[in-house]
């Protein structure tokens, strides 16, 4: 294949690479047993993203995807890194929301973090792939947060830049939550109405049409999502731009 017609972005790739490992009639196979059969890999990772797949089947799967990556040579780290695609380029997403670095270096990164946790993950235990792809954003983490030692200016609109710290204003939070889709406006709203401007849940919910137990439900779920993005610094290069006045 011609150096013009491989991907230059390590994502892209990565996925080609996959994409190819695939192809009859030499294509990496998978025994799912009475689940489906046997199976190529990109049926494999439709399954897993099936919301019919509970975690104890996709930890299953995913820790005989580990060992065949230890011992069964590099055709199968492909294979673990094209069925965990979707989890890696939803990561390098939120990674690199709002950063004006380089994103092929924090998308190498990534893919490093995750090929390397291959060989020391510990698979007895709950969220392999969750917890490879952590060691994938722990790796890119380090090289975005080596380039970028300042707060992103934004540019192209009257008036002052947003602070980019998630540690600012708590309303530039929950802004750039919902930028990045950890929360969403109806769950941002639930948040800054209750615990921000002293609303209580009944009237809050009330303007999105919820009951109380289920506007708690989604102001509970929401929090810890936006808990655990501040915690992993996801929301720390996410610039907002202001809005223009209106004439």
């Amino acid at each position: 294949m011609s150096a013009q017609a491989w991907p230059s972005s390590p994502l892209d790739a990565a996925q080609k690479a996959f994409s190819l490992l695939v192809v009859p009639p030499t294509a990496l196979v998978y025994d799912t047993g009475a689940i489906a059969g046997v199976v190529p890999l990109d049926r494999l990772r439709g399954l897993l993203l099936s919301v019919r797949t509970g975690p104890e089947v996709r930890d299953l799967v995913w820790r005989d995807l580990v060992e065949r990556a230890r011992e069964d040579g590099p055709g199968w780290v492909v294979g673990a890194v094209g069925v965990a695609m979707p989890g890696l380029r939803r990561a390098a997403g939120r990674l690199t929301t709002g950063w004006a670095g380089d994103r092929e270096d924090v998308d190498a990164e990534l893919l490093t973090g995750f090929v390397a946790a291959l060989r020391t993950v510990e698979v007895d235990a709950p969220r392999v792939c969750g917890r490879l792809i952590d060691a994938g954003i722990r790796a890119a983490r380090k090289v975005r947060d080596a380039q970028v030692r300042h707060p992103l200016p934004v540019t192209g609109a009257p008036g002052p830049s947003v602070p980019v710290r998630a540690a600012d204003h708590p309303d530039f939070v929950l802004a750039r939550a919902v930028a990045v889709g950890v929360v969403d406006a109806d769950e941002a709203h639930l948040i800054a109405a209750t615990r921000l401007e002293g609303a209580t849940l009944a009237a809050a919910g009330e303007r999105l049409g919820l009951p109380v137990r289920l506007a708690s439900a989604w102001r509970t779920q929401a929090e810890l999502r936006l808990r655990e993005a501040i915690r992993d610094g996801e929301l720390t290069f996410v610039a907002l731009r202001p809005r223009r006045e209106a004439a």
